[in-house]
């Protein structure tokens, strides 16, 4: 039987609970064998200034992802591929005999008519969206959802996504987690500044944060 693997792709900068929980849901709703976690050399859209080296964001996305099928990677580097779709054609050639599916939050359907190429993502690769607080709406009228409209398949069909030949996609409305990576760096800044204000390193927030370098995580695995 051939193996269903998850792909969340993005710069983890840093890591987060909200990545280990669509990780965990896309597990159990899609009946996947893993989820590989695509840590990006550099995401084309995103700025250089404040992104994390990324070894660190590797050893990071590593300590955050506490799961045996789950499975951080920079497979990125060495496929030496910046875009989405250019990644997904490169680990289907790569490995042939695995069923992928994208897995992404809410926010990116929105914005996803930005990517290279991006119809060519729904074409090629099954895709999984998750809902995110406050994006649901927004995400099922943008124009990738309307495109893709009489492709999107039930979410009672979740289980059956890997074997559907795409276009194929799902809105998945699991229970959600309010983390961003953007909040968790703005908390970690404002953790430092209290450090270098004098605050001891017991503070209940600036010693968490900066000492650890990660927020406390408290989900178990399935």
């Amino acid at each position: 039987m051939r193996l269903k693997v998850g792909l969340l792709g993005g710069s983890f900068n840093p890591a987060h609970a909200g990545h280990r929980h669509i990780s965990l849901q896309a597990l159990r709703r899609l009946g996947l064998d893993a989820v590989w976690w695509l840590v990006s050399p550099q995401n084309p859209l995103k700025p250089r200034a404040g992104m994390a080296p990324l070894a660190e964001r590797l050893a990071t996305a590593t300590a955050v992802a506490r799961h045996p099928r789950i499975l951080p990677t920079d497979i990125e580097r060495s496929l030496g591929t910046r875009y989405t779709v250019d990644t997904l054609a490169a680990l289907r050639r790569r490995f042939p005999l695995i069923r992928f599916v994208w897995l992404m939050g809410a926010d990116n359907l929105i914005q996803i008519g930005r990517w290279k190429r991006w119809q060519c993502l729904f074409t090629g690769t099954a895709i999984a969206v998750f809902d995110r607080p406050r994006y649901a709406a927004a995400a099922l009228a943008s124009m990738a959802a309307q495109r893709f409209r009489a492709r999107r398949q039930a979410e009672t069909s979740s289980r059956r996504l890997c074997d559907t030949r795409p276009p194929a996609w799902i809105f998945i409305r699991a229970p959600l987690h309010p983390a961003s990576a953007t909040a968790i760096r703005e908390k970690t800044a404002r953790a430092r500044r209290l450090l270098e204000r004098g605050a001891p390193t017991g503070h209940p927030v600036a010693g968490r944060l900066v000492e650890s370098g990660r927020p406390e995580q408290k989900e178990t695995g399935p």
